[in-house]
């Protein structure tokens, strides 16, 4: 783990939040609203509350995981990657669960108009959010501890933030009364299938993030999917997910949505740059890297199929 000597309490907040992971929570908003334009129902507020909502369910979980660690003996001072703030005593733990509780309530807040939106049916997918931060590494069955943090970080950072992002516009324009069920015209197959996209590429954040730790977790007892598949088939999942993303783009434009749909095809040299470095080692300063690669692909092809399906 880095020296803490000279990281200040501010910036010990900074690396908490885990800015280079950010893209995570918007690049899913930005293809849904991407949809949400070609198909002709975008609304502004929605798309603004879904991004923030969704940025702060992210924070809220980054918060929760290091403090949850911390507190199940998961870190530790030889810990790889990058600093734990509550494991290194930069902040104290106590205020670290309170940070991930403070985002998770103003997420709440948020959710309450989503709600007069979107209605039952984002209740569900709000509280299943919150919930599911906490449950990833706290708790009697912590998420991440079993295996399941992938299926996590593809369903509900990926799935769930593409298609809820879209819904909300399209109840917002399409509908007069606030929804108790999900109707077609609010989430058409396109939004799911468009989906599969973050929920790949996302995932592949928690992959590079696992396979890193696949050794200190193992010590632990945290036995995330990483550590069951090993450093070889943790390689290959990630491919996969690489491909998955750029299979949806020419599903599109095999149903007719025009070449521009094509545009994260110009993402691909980084994606090739993040797997290189994903096989180049099994050291931290070798997946560092590449798990910030992976980031910024994950920005990248965000924001070029979010203007793709827009345009």
């Amino acid at each position: 783990m880095a020296d803490t000597a000279d990281i200040s309490r501010r910036e010990a907040w900074v690396i908490a939040a885990r800015p280079h992971v950010k893209p995570a929570g918007a690049a899913p908003v930005i293809v849904g609203t991407g949809l949400a334009v070609h198909q002709g129902v975008f609304a502004a507020l929605p798309a603004i509350a879904a991004l923030l909502g969704a940025l702060l369910i992210q924070t809220g979980t980054d918060f929760a995981n290091d403090y949850f660690d911390y507190a199940k003996g998961v870190d530790s001072d030889e810990s790889a990657g990058y600093v734990r703030v509550s494991q290194s005593g930069l902040i104290p733990a106590r205020r670290v669960f309170g940070a991930a509780v403070l985002c998770y309530g103003l997420a709440f807040l948020l959710g309450i108009y989503l709600v007069s939106i979107g209605g039952l049916p984002i209740v569900v997918v709000g509280l299943a959010s919150i919930a599911s931060g906490f449950a990833y590494s706290g708790g009697p069955y912590p998420i991440a501890s079993h295996g399941l943090g992938d299926i996590f970080a593809f369903l509900f950072f990926g799935v769930i933030a593409v298609t809820g992002t879209y819904y909300v516009q399209a109840s917002a324009v399409l509908l007069e009364t606030i929804p108790v069920t999900v109707h077609p015209e609010t989430l058409p197959l396109a939004a799911i299938v468009a989906s599969l996209s973050m929920g790949g590429l996302i995932t592949n954040i928690l992959v590079v993030n696992n396979i890193r730790d696949i050794e200190d977790d193992r010590a632990a007892g945290k036995h995330t999917l990483a550590v069951h598949l090993g450093y070889r088939f943790s390689r290959v999942e990630y491919v996969l997910l690489t491909a998955l993303a750029y299979a949806v783009p020419l599903w599109f434009f095999f149903r007719g949505a025009g070449v521009v749909v094509l545009l994260p095809v110009l993402s691909l040299p980084l994606a090739i740059s993040a797997t290189r470095q994903l096989y180049a080692g099994r050291d931290t300063e070798t997946l560092n890297p590449a798990l910030e690669r992976t980031g910024k692909l994950v920005a990248a092809f965000g924001v070029l199929f979010g203007v793709g399906l827009a345009l």
